[in-house]
């Protein structure tokens, strides 16, 4: 089954059907569409009943995203930088690797929620981004993608509150710090931490 971007008469026309959106603007959705990620950063959402908005997927450049990929409704697609993508036309169904992607990174994300203590489940969730948003620098592993603390919040199923607590905890545990504007992870490949500051109650540990 084949993807094709809109229509490849032209380089001129390819260039054309790529659409521009700034940080926070809803990506246009169809039951019927996807969407080629060509520069930026967007996240997937739903929501329940009560309006609590429940992450589904973080997308980077090269990723394809899209309703049909999900089988969820309600669902949004936004932009969590100014974003160029490029709508695609769908031929049956996506092809395999796109939808692997899809199926890892919802295995992932289904890991780290199911950690039980908020404090491993920052980590975990803080490891993971260094893992896909992230580069080497000599402190550790930046993550190269900016988020809010409701935004973490959100993706980890906790309060705005309780993310902005734990990650000055964090900084003064030298668990994480700053590089040129960025968040680094000192410690990378960290899946559990015993940190000085919780030692006298417990490891973090999911």
């Amino acid at each position: 089954m084949k993807i094709f971007p809109c229509n490849n008469s032209s380089s001129s026309h390819s260039l054309r059907c790529r659409q521009t959106f700034n940080r926070r603007a809803l990506i246009p959705t169809e039951p019927h569409s996807l969407w080629l990620i060509k520069k930026g950063t967007v996240r997937t959402l739903t929501w329940n009943e009560e309006g609590d908005t429940i992450l589904l997927g973080l997308w980077r450049t090269g990723d394809v995203v899209g309703q049909p990929l999900a089988q969820v409704d309600p669902y949004a697609i936004q932009c969590l930088t100014s974003v160029v993508a490029q709508p695609l036309d769908v031929n049956n169904s996506p092809p395999r690797q796109v939808l692997l992607d899809h199926i890892h990174q919802t295995g992932e994300l289904l890991r780290i929620l199911h950690c039980k203590r908020i404090d491993g489940r920052l980590i975990q969730f803080l490891s993971w981004l260094a893992e896909k948003f992230g580069y080497s620098v000599d402190q550790g592993q930046c993550i190269g993608l900016q988020l809010t603390h409701q935004e973490i919040a959100d993706c980890i199923g906790t309060t705005r509150v309780t993310i902005t607590r734990l990650l000055h905890q964090f900084e003064e545990d030298e668990i994480i710090g700053w590089f040129e504007n960025q968040r680094v992870l000192y410690r990378p490949t960290l899946r559990m931490s015993h940190s000085p500051h919780l030692s006298q109650r417990s490891t973090i540990r999911c």
